[in-house]
């Protein structure tokens, strides 16, 4: 969603003669997903690393795409994948060329994530969680044993919520009862939409990128925030006094991302699937564990043990789940219109 979503406003691409680069593969992604360690065996492969385009956002780089960029694959969240599909802009994956399809979790593959009949557009790489993060030293646990500590007047000022509308809008479905958004109604979108108006006066800003919590955290200025699981292992490795609350009464979230294969690109097919296969592979496991993310192979996640899954925000869960999947488009611009209001105020 993405870190996920380390943000950066404009479109670069990764430079310097130091950087050995693969000329034959363009992958437009969010920066910090260019990680070696997270393609090893493309690099075994083909001796270098694909090149990279950065994005800040998902509506920024389907823009830049529908303008003529050209890229071979790109990274996206499940929340995108309708509106990318839809568009054209996409070929479906040939899952007979990706040897670890089978090992993919199966919440991850399922036909609400742009799998239209036997066409397969959307590959699952990486997922984490969104729940409440907070400093345990002046937050006692019962305060975040639910969703609605975001209207506890005691932390007004002293909490945030990320400048992201897809996170933001699970976060107030799940305070107001709605725990599958696929098929929310007008009522249940109203419900969430009121919650977050009510919620903005406490907020002392919306965070951007997960840098930027950890120093807002950090500082002691924020003291309860609507996280993803990245700021555990970070704060944690800080030795600051983290809580990480999945199992607030009213729930958490997950979010979803993957690659899809663009339409018409001008590199190697052959070797997008080196870099998806690379992706999908058990040596990319652990790496994406230190750096905050869970892997979709279930079978090699299925080697970690729940401490240390836990440690990355990732552990079992008892209370509800809301999954980022994808929605009706015309629900999802409601939402962004909605949330860009509460945020100017209105």
């Amino acid at each position: 969603m993405f870190a996920k979503f380390l943000g950066t406003a404009a479109l670069m691409t990764v430079a310097g003669s130091a950087i050995a680069q693969d000329a034959d593969l363009l992958v437009f992604d969010y920066s910090g997903f260019e990680d070696p360690a997270f393609h090893s065996k493309y690099i075994e492969k083909n001796g270098a690393s694909p090149r990279f385009a950065f994005f800040g956002d998902e509506d920024e780089a389907f823009q830049k795409l529908r303008s003529g960029f050209k890229a071979d694959v790109s990274h996206v969240c499940a929340g995108s994948v309708n509106k990318w599909t839809e568009s054209g802009i996409l070929e479906p994956w040939d899952t007979s060329k990706i040897p670890e399809y089978g090992n993919l979790d199966a919440n991850l593959t399922g036909t609400d994530v742009a799998a239209t009949t036997s066409d397969v557009y959307f590959i699952p790489t990486d997922f984490g969680s969104t729940a409440i993060a907070y400093n345990t030293k002046e937050v006692p646990d019962e305060d975040v044993a639910t969703l609605q500590v975001f209207k506890n007047p005691k932390y007004e000022g002293r909490m945030t919520l990320p400048d992201n509308v897809d996170d933001a809008f699970a976060l107030a479905y799940l305070a107001t009862g709605t725990t599958n958004w696929t098929q929310a109604t007008d009522a249940q979108f109203n419900a969430a939409a009121a919650w977050l108006r009510e919620v903005h006066p406490n907020l002392r800003t919306y965070w951007t990128d997960p840098g930027e919590l950890s120093q807002l955290i950090a500082s002691g200025e924020i003291l309860v925030a609507w996280a993803w699981n990245e700021t555990l292992p970070a704060m944690t490795e800080m030795e600051f006094p983290i809580g990480f609350q999945r199992d607030a009464t009213e729930g958490s979230s997950l979010w979803l991302c993957g690659y899809v294969n663009l339409k018409d690109s001008d590199g190697s097919e052959d070797k997008a699937y080196d870099y998806i296969n690379a992706f999908l592979d058990p040596s990319s496991t652990q790496p994406l564990l230190d750096g905050g993310w869970g892997h979709s192979n279930a079978k090699s996640m299925g080697e970690r043990t729940e401490e240390e899954l836990t440690a990355a925000g990732l552990g079992t869960v008892t209370t509800p789940v809301l999954a980022q999947l994808p929605m009706a488009e015309g629900l999802r611009e409601r939402q962004s219109e909605a949330f860009e209001k509460i945020k100017a105020g209105f």
